[in-house]
């Protein structure tokens, strides 16, 4: 931990399920101290297996054990995690007292990892020194809403109402024929996350993750350390505003900030001179989308 900043995880929530992404060492201790729904996560995405994404996995697993969960965990990242997860439980002797499964990704092409009822979760190729992906959340579209007020005083029968909120015409029990426009109004737009972990600047993941409401991409480096970001595979502030703006995103979060930065601003400045919506991420920080 440098500066106050621990390694790289984020909780994120989308209706009643909770997914964890990436899991650096201090997860579990940063997920009790900012939040309660820590125990509620079902499904974790390990973007590549350099220690600061997922050190802290084996933690939290095996603490998850200790206060005896018994609800499934499936994890998705790279092939060599199951085994390297299931050596640590082995020399120790450990064994769950939940059901834990992996699903293998890979970072040729986009790939659909998990479809639930409320969001489809697709993993995307990045370009870093071993092979990494990014994670896109699709929330599923929203059911049409009743104009309510209308629907009472037309007396419409309550077992319309799943027929209206699916799209459909209806007629009432006389007959009476019914447009649905006329009885609802226009569903909440469906909400895209993306997550882009580490890699350097690759205009190819842009089809990924156009026109997504927030983007949360890696920003390592200073433009004056842009021959360093390349060495390492890594993004500048303005690499990840560049990919921002040719993404059509609505708003950038950038982060994974080198050690050598103690003061952020002028990273932000640097990427904001490019993408105006553009925020700082850091340690307890809670957004909406």
């Amino acid at each position: 931990m440098q500066h106050g900043r621990y390694p790289t995880a984020q909780l994120l929530q989308i209706h009643d399920q909770c997914f964890l992404i990436d899991c650096g060492e201090g997860t579990q201790d940063r997920l009790k101290h900012y939040t309660n729904r820590w125990f509620k996560i079902n499904f974790i995405f390990i973007s590549h297996l350099h220690g600061d994404h997922y050190f802290g996995l084996i933690g939290l697993l095996t603490t998850y054990n200790l206060l005896k969960r018994t609800d499934r965990l499936t994890i998705y990242g790279p092939p060599e995690l199951e085994k390297i997860i299931q050596i640590q439980l082995d020399v120790s002797a450990t064994k769950l007292n939940y059901p834990l499964y992996f699903i293998s990704t890979e970072d040729k092409q986009l790939n659909k990892l998990l479809d639930t009822n409320s969001v489809e979760v697709y993993s995307f190729p990045l370009d870093h020194k071993i092979p990494t992906t990014g994670f896109l959340f699709k929330e599923k579209k929203y059911k049409r809403r009743l104009n309510i007020d209308k629907i009472i005083k037309l007396d419409i029968n309550n077992k319309k109402y799943k027929l209206l909120q699916d799209g459909l015409d209806i007629e009432d029990e006389y007959g009476n024929p019914y447009k649905n426009e006329d009885l609802t109004f226009e569903p909440k737009p469906a909400r895209k996350y993306a997550f882009c972990s580490d890699t350097k600047y690759n205009e190819s993941i842009i089809p990924y993750i156009e026109n997504v409401d927030v983007l949360y991409h890696e920003a390592t480096f200073m433009e004056d350390a842009k021959k360093r970001a390349e060495e390492t595979k890594h993004s500048t502030a303005i690499d990840a505003a560049t990919i921002a703006q040719k993404a059509n995103a609505k708003k950038l979060y950038i982060g994974h900030y080198s050690s050598r930065y103690k003061d952020l601003e002028p990273l932000l400045q640097e990427a904001k001179s490019i993408f105006e919506a553009t925020y700082l991420s850091y340690e307890g920080l809670t957004i909406s989308i």
